[in-house]
């Protein structure tokens, strides 16, 4: 019977709607004393590989909401993520008995304000903070790397020295 209801949770979730949408919360943080930029990337349960904190929509929540949810329960993360999403990506998750569902992530950045000792998937996974050229270099999904580049990028810009003009 066990398997049977399995079976039939991943069918529901491969026919839902919408369908195979999820939402992540990019987490980054500046450090104290060097001001430099750093991207929050978790392991995978299953295969171990470097992620980011996502998950499946919630009934009552916004897109948002749900990334800072995530952020919580998978790293143990507080903090506001933003309303607008930075941008999408698409990876193939595999369900349980193999089923493999293509998935469309919207991600929320999330500026990390507080840790948590106690979270409900602590000891589940691997958490470690590094540089953002690093984080692209672990995550797997092409368009994730191009993701998390280019926020890196625009967080780490120096914005350009405004020019004097001058009055003939």
């Amino acid at each position: 019977m066990n398997i049977l209801h399995r079976l039939a949770s991943d069918v529901h979730l491969m026919l839902r709607r919408p369908a195979r949408m999820q939402y992540a919360a990019l987490c980054y943080r500046f450090r104290k004393k060097t001001n430099a930029l750093e991207i929050l990337l978790i392991t995978s349960r299953d295969t171990g590989r470097w992620v980011i904190p996502k998950g499946w929509p919630m009934q009552g929540k916004r897109a948002h909401e749900v990334a800072e949810r995530e952020a919580y329960e998978e790293a143990g993360v507080k903090g506001k993520a933003h309303r607008a999403a930075i941008g999408s990506y698409v990876y193939q998750k595999r369900m349980d008995h193999g089923l493999a569902i293509s998935c469309k992530v919207q991600v929320h950045a999330l500026e990390v304000e507080d840790f948590c000792k106690n979270f409900p998937e602590k000891g589940a996974r691997r958490l470690e903070w590094v540089d953002y050229q690093e984080a692209a270099s672990r995550v797997a999904e092409p368009s994730l790397k191009e993701l998390v580049l280019g926020f890196g990028e625009r967080m780490t810009a120096t914005p350009e020295p405004k020019q004097k003009t001058t009055k003939d």
